[in-house]
């Protein structure tokens, strides 16, 4: 015979929870998203603290330094002159036209370099390193991050920025040096054929209006803004691809939130380091 069973006793009504005592912490606030654009904003200098500390660090990543120059560099060489060339010739004939209204047309070869040299070199390789080196980089550490590579190299005790991002900042800063140099020499071999050739200019006015306007920290602003825009270009696109939201997708939305990023914050340095090079530098006299 089966042993009697219990009788089931209703359940009684639910008491309502009492007051919460003065130990128990506060439910955490939802975040402001109002403020996610500065939380951002300070992720990316946290990034670019991290990336400079760790530059200077034991071991050196040759091996991923030298794979990503070449890389970087076999993908923007061939765009940048291809761009330059006619990016120098429109820049010639509108400053030739222009000082040819004035009767100044014995200055048109040192205005047209020094606009190219100045401006117009750092802006095509910001462009073109944001756009196809930033990209890239972005994409490899967002397929990376989504793969969860970079959770299990933490887990090893390998540092993901000091193994992965150094080197590629690196790479991207000093193709940015390298490339500044070859756009200006091109972008003015190509505002001197357009001007001698196109606008029926002398060849000695100018070179030597080149010479009486030009100077050598011209040159020198060319090449900070380059350093400056490499670095800027390889830590934005490194943030983005180390936080892509919403899986492959999210690795797709942030490359294009690195070009756009990249883009507006280069414009805004390269406005600052020219006001102040225009503020700092007298100009040459004639």
């Amino acid at each position: 015979m089966s042993a009697p069973t219990e009788p089931r006793t209703a359940p009684g009504p639910r008491t309502p929870p009492g007051p919460r005592t003065a130990a128990e912490p506060p439910p955490p606030r939802p975040p402001l998203k109002a403020l996610e654009p500065l939380r951002e904003t300070g992720r990316l200098f946290a990034l670019g603290a991290r990336v400079l500390r760790l530059m200077g660090k034991r071991p050196y990543h040759l091996r991923e330094f030298v794979e990503q120059f070449w890389f970087i560099a076999s993908v923007t060489i061939l765009p940048a002159m291809l761009v330059t060339i006619p990016f120098g010739a429109v820049i010639a004939l509108q400053v030739g036209s222009l000082l040819q209204q004035f009767g100044a047309q014995s200055f048109t070869g040192g205005a047209s370099v020094l606009v190219i040299i100045q401006q117009a070199s750092p802006l095509i390789v910001s462009l073109l390193i944001s756009g196809v080196a930033g990209s890239a980089i972005c994409a490899d550490l967002g397929a990376r991050t989504i793969r969860e590579e970079l959770q299990a190299m933490e887990i090893m005790g390998v540092s993901p920025v000091h193994r992965l991002v150094v080197p590629r900042v690196l790479a991207v800063t000093a193709v940015g040096v390298l490339l500044n140099g070859l756009v200006s020499v091109v972008g003015t071999a190509g505002g001197y054929f357009f001007n001698v050739i196109m606008q029926d200019g002398t060849p000695g006015a100018h070179v030597a209006s080149f010479s009486a306007l030009a100077q050598l920290p011209d040159l020198v602003i060319s090449e900070i803004k380059a350093l400056i825009f490499g670095f800027i270009a390889g830590v934005v696109a490194a943030h983005r691809g180390l936080n892509p939201r919403g899986g492959p997708k999210g690795v797709g939305d942030a490359v294009n939130q690195s070009v756009v990023f990249t883009f507006l914050i280069l414009f805004f340095v390269n406005m600052v380091l020219t006001a102040l090079y225009l503020r700092l530098v007298p100009a040459k006299g004639l």
